[in-house]
C-alpha cells in the first residue's frame, strides 16, 4: 500500500481526471468484504460503466446510469468502503462535468489533457526546475540564476520564502520524497548573488510606454519583462522602498533586506525602468496614465488590514499584522520588553508576528486560533519553529472581545473555547464548546486574519471589483478596458510571492501581444544534457535553523543553507522528468490560472 499511496501523491498534472477516478474506484472495489450487495456487486458494475466512459465508448444515457448506480451504492452500502467510493464518483461527476461530457459527446479527453513536467507545471511562473537543478549540480550557480530569471526575476526571494508548489507532485515521491527544490535555489543564489549575474541584453526600443502601479513582486516582474522586450516602463510605488509585501510583510529573519535588494537591483539593472517612489496613484492620476501610456498594469497588492469585528477592538494596544510588519519594513523595530502579546490567526503572517514578538523581547507570546494546529494554513515548519521559540499555541479558542482598563488600553483578550465539528468545504468546522469563557492577559493584541485591497480610487476610475478584488478576464485584462491589466494580490486576493511573480510574467507577455508584438527572450543559458538518474532511495535534505537560544534574540537570518555535499546529493535525486518524461509548451497570449 505504501507504493500505491506514493503513486497517488505523485499523480502527474494533466492526467485525465476520469482515468484517475477509475483507478481509485477499482482499488476500492478490491477492498469490499462481500457482505452487502450494493458494494460487492455494485462497485464492479460502476467500474465497468466508468471504464466505458474513460475509453470514449459511452453514450449520453450512460452518464445517467452512472449517476443512478452511484447513488444507489452510496445509500445502500453498509460501510464506508461502498458509500465513500460511490460518493467520490458523484463528486467527480460534478467537479469534472465538462470532462465527462467531452468523453461522451466528443469521444476524447479535453484539450490540454496531457502529462507535463510536474515541477514546471505547478510553479506559477513555470520555471525550468530540472534545468537549473542540473546547472547547480555542475557547479554553475550563476548560470542557474540566469535560467531561473528566464521566467522568474526573483530567484533569491523564492529561494528564501517560496512555498514551493513545485514540489507538490514531484515524481521522486515514487521512490522516497520530493526534492528540496527551494533549498537548491537558495544555494544557487548564495553562491552567485542575483545582482552579480548579468541580465539578458535588452531588445531594441519599441517606442511604447507602460505604466506599472505598484512595486511588489507582480509589478517588478512585469516591469522586468516589459523592459527586456524594449518597452519603456514608468513604475509608481507609494512607499519609500520597492519590494511590496516582500519588504513590508516578511520579517528580516526570514528574508534579509539586503538579499531582497539583490533581486531588485538586478531587475532595475535591465534599464528602461523609471521608478517613482512615494508616489501613490489616485483616480485622476490613473485617468492620465491610462490615456497617455500605451498600457497600464495595476499591481497594488493587498496592504490594508482586515477588520476583526469584536467589542473592544478600538482599544489602545490592538493593532493589525500589517501595521506591525510594515514598520519593520522601513527599519523601525518594536520594543516589546516586559509585554504580553496575543496574536490572532493561524496563517504564515500570524507566525511572522509571533516570531517577531519573541525577537522584540516580549515576556509572553500567545497565538490564539479557533481551530486545531493541524488546520492552520501556515507552513508546518513555521509552526514548529514558533513553538520551539517559546510561542504558546492556544488552539480551539475563538476571540470574543478585548477587555480594556479605565484609560482605554488593552488589558486582556476574552476567548470562547471551541470544539471540532463536521466538515465544511474540505476541512472540519468548529462550534462553541459548552465551556466557560477564558481570559488571556495581553498588553498588545495583533489581528493577523488577512489583508484587503484599497480599491476605492480605482473603482472611481471605472475598474470593477468582486469580493474586494479587481475583476479581469483569463488574460488579466481589466473588465471594460482595452489597455488596463491587473495582477497579483489585488486581483487574486492575498497569496504567495511566486503566484504574484507568475501574474506579472503573464501580464507582461499579454501586454506585449496587445501592443502588436510577440517578443521571445533568450537568457543565454540552456539546461545541460541529463545524466542517468539515480533511483537509489535517499533521505531528503531539509534545511535547519540556527539554535533557538541564539536566533530568538535577533532579526538575523535564521535558516542555514545547504553544504556543497548536501547540494550534490539533493540535486542527484532529480529524475530529469523534462527529458525522461513529457512536457508541454504554449505561445501567444498566456492565461493566468
Amino acid at each position: 500500500m505504501l507504493g500505491f499511496s506514493r503513486r497517488i501523491e505523485a499523480t502527474p498534472p494533466g492526467q485525465c481526471a476520469l482515468a484517475l477516478q477509475l483507478s481509485l474506484l477499482e482499488a476500492s472495489a478490491l477492498q469490499t468484504c462481500g457482505k452487502c450487495v450494493p458494494c460487492r456487486d455494485g462497485l464492479p458494475q460502476l467500474a465497468r460503466l466508468l471504464r466505458r466512459i474513460v475509453e470514449c465508448e459511452a453514450v449520453p444515457e450512460d452518464l445517467e446510469r452512472l449517476k443512478a448506480l452511484a447513488e444507489m451504492i452510496r445509500s445502500g452500502s453498509d460501510c464506508a468502503i461502498g458509500y465513500d467510493a460511490a460518493q467520490a464518483v458523484l463528486d467527480g461527476m460534478t467537479r469534472f462535468a465538462d470532462e465527462y461530457k467531452h468523453h461522451v459527446e466528443e469521444h476524447a479527453c479535453q484539450k490540454g489533457v496531457a502529462q507535463s513536467v510536474p515541477c514546471e507545471t505547478f510553479c506559477p511562473a513555470h520555471v525550468d526546475v530540472p534545468g537549473y537543478i542540473a546547472l547547480v549540480a555542475e557547479g554553475r550557480s550563476a548560470d542557474a540564476v540566469a535560467l531561473i530569471r528566464k521566467d522568474n526575476p526573483f530567484p533569491t526571494a523564492c529561494g528564501y520564502v517560496c512555498e514551493h508548489p513545485c514540489e507538490k507532485r514531484c515524481r521522486r515521491t515514487l521512490i522516497d520524497a520530493p526534492i528540496n527544490i527551494r533549498a537548491i535555489k537558495k544555494y544557487a543564489c548564495d553562491q552567485a548573488a542575483a545582482d552579480t549575474v548579468p541580465t539578458p541584453k535588452r531588445l531594441p526600443d519599441t517606442g511604447r510606454t507602460v505604466a506599472v502601479i505598484g512595486g511588489g513582486p507582480a509589478g517588478l516582474t512585469c516591469a522586468y519583462f516589459l523592459a527586456l522586450m524594449g518597452h519603456k516602463v514608468e513604475l509608481y510605488e507609494e512607499k519609500k522602498h520597492l519590494g511590496g509585501m516582500m519588504r513590508y510583510g516578511i520579517p528580516a529573519y526570514r528574508f534579509p533586506r539586503e538579499r531582497l535588494d539583490e533581486d531588485v537591483n538586478a531587475i532595475l539593472g535591465v534599464g528602461n525602468i523609471t521608478v517613482h517612489l512615494e508616489s501613490p496613484v489616485g483616480t485622476e492620476e490613473m485617468k492620465r496614465l491610462a490615456s497617455e501610456c500605451d498600457a497600464v498594469f495595476v499591481s497594488i497588492g493587498a496592504h490594508a488590514a482586515k477588520k476583526l469585528r469584536l467589542p473592544g477592538m478600538e482599544a489602545k494596544g490592538v493593532i493589525s499584522a500589517v501595521e506591525m510588519l510594515r514598520d519593520i519594513g522601513d527599519g523601525v523595530y518594536p520594543d516589546y520588553r516586559g509585554k504580553k502579546i496575543a496574536v490572532i490567526g493561524g496563517g504564515n503572517v500570524a507566525m511572522d508576528c509571533v516570531r517577531t514578538a519573541v525577537r522584540a523581547g516580549a515576556e509572553e507570546v500567545n497565538l490564539v486560533y479557533r481551530r486545531r494546529i493541524e488546520d492552520m494554513t501556515a507552513l508546518k515548519e513555521e509552526i514548529e519553529s514558533a513553538i520551539a521559540e517559546g510561542v504558546e499555541m492556544l488552539t480551539l479558542k475563538a476571540p470574543l472581545s478585548v477587555e480594556m482598563d479605565e484609560s482605554g488600553a488593552c488589558r486582556a483578550l476574552l476567548m470562547q473555547p471551541q470544539m471540532i465539528s463536521a466538515y465544511s468545504r474540505g476541512r472540519p468546522g468548529v462550534v462553541a464548546a459548552q465551556k466557560p469563557v477564558e481570559r488571556l492577559e495581553a498588553d498588545l493584541v495583533v489581528a493577523a486574519i488577512g489583508q484587503d485591497v484599497v480599491t476605492k480610487p480605482f473603482e472611481d476610475f471605472g475598474m470593477k471589483t468582486h469580493w474586494g478584488a479587481f475583476v479581469t478576464d483569463e488574460f488579466l485584462l481589466a473588465e471594460g478596458f482595452t489597455n488596463v491589466y491587473v495582477g497579483g494580490d489585488c486581483q487574486s486576493g492575498p497569496t504567495t510571492v511566486i503566484k504574484a511573480v507568475g501574474a506579472g510574467k503573464v501580464a507582461a507577455h499579454n501586454i506585449d501581444e496587445m501592443l502588436g508584438f510577440h517578443h521571445s527572450l533568450d537568457c543565454g543559458v540552456s539546461a545541460p544534457e541529463p545524466r542517468m538518474n539515480d533511483r537509489t532511495p535517499k533521505g531528503r535534505v531539509n534545511l535547519v535553523e540556527r539554535p533557538v537560544k541564539f536566533r530568538k534574540r535577533d532579526f538575523n537570518e535564521v535558516e542555514i543553507g545547504m553544504s556543497h555535499e548536501e547540494m550534490q546529493q539533493e540535486c542527484g535525486r532529480c529524475l530529469r522528468c523534462d527529458h525522461f518524461g513529457a512536457g508541454a509548451a504554449c505561445g501567444g497570449r498566456i492565461q493566468y490560472v
